[in-house]
């Protein structure tokens, strides 16, 4: 196939992808409605001595519809991430280069890594397949908006990327953005779910969405898990991205507003990790401030590299 195809070709692929994540949100949204119910039984208890029927939470049941929406859900999601994987394959090839030189490319590989980290959790964790919504729904949306607004036509590196830096310094960018993407969301899922629990004890409605999905505690610890993955690659990030400065612009640091970003990324990351073994900031404290982690992550993507100006705007934006 020529270049042109091979662009074609993956232009066609990112649509695929968006609409196989698309009918995923709604194989996930299926099993949430027809999924997992909590029941409550009586179950004999000893209580100073005597045997009592006393009614206790019974393990949470998923009916026969729900799972089958959730293989479904999975399967989508996975056939989505093949597509989504071609996307880069294809557009490397086309452009014969590593692709993630523009805007356009790095968010799509980061969006790829988040789902591909979800679905590793997913396959090693069944109960995890129920928070499939609230990762694959932003994962659409964010597709939409990168094919919508930072599209960019298949070609050549800028000169200031033509260096094998890119294959080291932009490819643990990518991996740790998206991982830090599934710990974010896996907090802010975490807070909904306590504060969920907490007005179930206190004798309120505890029923709902919130209620199908896993634990406050599992949810806590996919979010402590995925940081403790994502924060050495986003440290070795920041070291590479000086080495490659120094290399390039005859400075280790500038504080140009794409170094200083990532400064900032890393350094609330590392408070969140000592915040979750720190007394008084474990739970909600450490995980407010993980979404902290996820809003800069996000700023720094698309203000820092479409608004600001510094020697890193080059983002290839149409």
């Amino acid at each position: 196939m020529t270049p042109d195809q091979l662009a074609s070709l993956s232009d066609n692929l990112f649509s695929i992808s968006v609409a196989l994540y698309s009918l995923a949100v709604v194989a996930f949204s299926a099993q949430l409605a027809f999924g997992r119910r909590t029941a409550r039984t009586r179950e004999l208890v000893a209580a100073g001595g005597a045997t009592v029927a006393e009614e206790v939470p019974a393990p949470a049941a998923e009916d026969t519809s729900g799972r089958r929406w959730g293989v479904v859900a999975l399967v989508l999601t996975a056939l989505g991430a093949l597509a989504h994987g071609a996307v880069l394959l294809t557009r490397g090839l086309a452009a014969d280069r590593l692709p993630w030189g523009n805007m356009y490319e790095f968010s799509t590989a980061t969006v790829f890594v988040a789902v591909v980290a979800y679905l590793v959790f997913a396959l090693r964790t069944p109960g995890l397949r129920h928070i499939g919504l609230f990762v694959l729904a932003p994962v659409v949306v964010a597709m939409v908006l990168i094919g919508l607004f930072l599209y960019a036509e298949a070609g050549p590196l800028v000169a200031a990327l033509r260096s094998y830096w890119l294959a080291i310094h932009v490819s643990t960018a990518i991996i740790g953005f998206g991982i830090f993407f599934v710990s974010g969301i896996a907090s802010v899922l975490y807070l909904a779910k306590v504060r969920h629990d907490e007005r179930g004890a206190a004798g309120g409605d505890a029923g709902g969405l919130l209620s199908r999905l896993p634990g406050a505690a599992v949810l806590d610890r996919v979010a402590h898990r995925t940081a403790v993955f994502g924060f050495p690659i986003w440290t070795f990030t920041v070291i590479a991205g000086a080495i490659w400065a120094e290399a390039a612009w005859g400075r280790f640091w500038g504080w140009d507003p794409k170094e200083t970003w990532a400064f900032i990324a890393w350094v609330v990351y590392a408070a969140y990790l000592h915040a979750r073994t720190t007394a008084g900031w474990r739970g909600r404290p450490a995980a407010w401030v993980n979404v902290v982690g996820l809003v800069v992550m996000i700023f720094n993507l698309t203000f820092v590299n479409m608004v600001s100006t510094g020697l890193h705007s080059y983002a290839g934006v149409n």
